[in-house]
């Protein structure tokens, strides 16, 4: 019998037979591939640079002073120590710091000669060279006093002239103030020259008294009060028990509270850089507003001294005087800590870029400048700065954009974005 054909599906083998394509595994197929694109795309923009995330400052014109900060401390610009004029045995002083004394009234101690009858020539010789050394003194006081004077006298007039003076452009600004201190200035030291004049007059007449008990050892008087030269307050109380002096053993210390003066210690290389006139803003002195104060002198000598991280410096005495008494002043005493800034140098209108936006690359300041979107580094030439603001003397423009602070990923020509406008 002829055998039944055989069709050609029936010799392939099971598993090498195709699945019918449905829509199903079309769709499970594209969904696949879909998937793994989009995952690819994912990497790829995951892997793209970034922008940063930058602070940007401007430039712009404005007035700059550059100042010298450092700490510095109140003190007393007149003290007295009051000390014993003769020997012998002292009582006690019942006075305590901030007492208020009165010159020529207020006893502060008594003392009771002790002269041994052997030394009393050699004690009346000291004592009449005591009384003519005072003479002396009193007689340099008395000139001084006139020569302050005749100087205040003619400071006064020239900036009575000056302050009459209102035609506008006869004269500076710079110049009206330079007489107005000029004639304060003189006003203290009338002050002071009189004060040192008093203190002569009582030296003068504790040396008269102990030269008399010397003469009159039997007189009535034998016990010398000591009595306030000045009026004032007490400093410092420098031996307060009863005891056994001798001629300059210092007693207590006097002064008055309401003329203070700035005392700072300022860097020798600051120093060169201040002069007598200069603008002082007074901080931390516990008062809400800064106070005001104008440098009165730069001393001449520098001493050495150790810093806390035991660095040798050579620094410098800065007195400054306060420009105006007040009321909230009154509460600063004798030896209170301040923080001083001297103004050193001023500009009305100089270009400025904030001083976080510059960084040192070599021997060169550099800036990044955002240029739309972009950051891109400048060198500029940096002049003064106060510590937030740099003048600028080349190298940028008004209206400049610069980078404040920028992170170490930011290089020229790397993409930026502003924090505000990625927000």
């Amino acid at each position: 019998m002829p055998e039944a054909p055989v069709s050609p599906s029936s010799t392939v083998p099971p598993w090498e037979a195709k699945a019918p394509v449905t829509r199903r595994g079309l769709f499970r197929k594209l969904l696949f591939w879909s998937a793994l694109a989009a995952l690819v795309l994912v990497i790829v923009y995951a892997l793209q640079p970034r922008p940063v995330e930058v602070e940007t400052g401007v430039v712009h014109q404005g007035p700059l002073t550059v100042y010298v900060s450092e700490e510095g401390k109140t003190r007393i610009r007149n003290r007295h120590v009051i000390a014993a004029p003769v020997a012998g045995s002292m009582q006690r002083v019942t006075l305590k710091p901030g007492d208020v004394v009165k010159a020529g009234e207020t006893v502060l101690t008594r003392i009771e000669p002790a002269l041994s009858p052997l030394l009393d020539a050699r004690a009346r010789t000291q004592a009449q060279a005591r009384v003519d050394a005072a003479m002396a003194t009193r007689s340099r006081a008395n000139e001084d006093v006139e020569m302050s004077r005749t100087a205040l006298k003619y400071a006064q007039a020239n900036w009575d002239r000056v302050k009459n003076n209102t035609d506008k452009g006869t004269i500076s600004d710079t110049d009206r103030d330079t007489f107005q201190r000029e004639a304060e200035m003189k006003t203290r030291e009338v002050r002071s020259t009189e004060f040192a004049m008093q203190v002569a007059d009582f030296e003068l007449a504790q040396a008269k008294a102990a030269l008399e008990q010397i003469d009159k050892p039997g007189a009535g008087g034998a016990v010398i009060d000591v009595r306030a030269p000045v009026s004032g307050v007490v400093l410092r109380v420098q031996q307060e028990s009863a005891t056994v002096v001798t001629p300059g053993t210092p007693i207590l210390e006097i002064g008055d509270p309401t003329d203070l003066e700035i005392e700072a210690e300022i860097l020798s290389r600051d120093a060169v850089t201040i002069k007598p006139g200069a603008l002082v803003t007074v901080d931390q002195w516990g008062g809400e507003e800064p106070a005001k104060a104008r440098v009165r002198r730069v001393e001449p000598a520098a001493f050495t001294k150790v810093s806390a991280l035991g660095v040798e410096e050579q620094r410098v005495l800065v007195l400054s005087d306060f420009t105006e008494q007040t009321p909230a002043l009154k509460s600063l005493g004798d030896r209170y800590r301040v923080e001083v800034r001297v103004a050193v140098w001023h500009s009305d209108d100089t270009l400025l870029v904030p001083a976080g936006a510059l960084f040192r690359e070599g021997s060169d300041w550099k800036t990044f400048v955002y240029d739309a979107g972009k950051a891109r580094a400048v060198v500029i030439k940096a002049g003064r700065t106060d510590g937030k603001l740099t003048q600028v003397l080349g190298g940028l423009k008004k209206g400049d954009e610069v980078l404040m602070h920028p992170p170490d990923t930011v290089r020229d020509g790397t993409s930026v974005v502003k924090r505000e406008e990625s927000k």
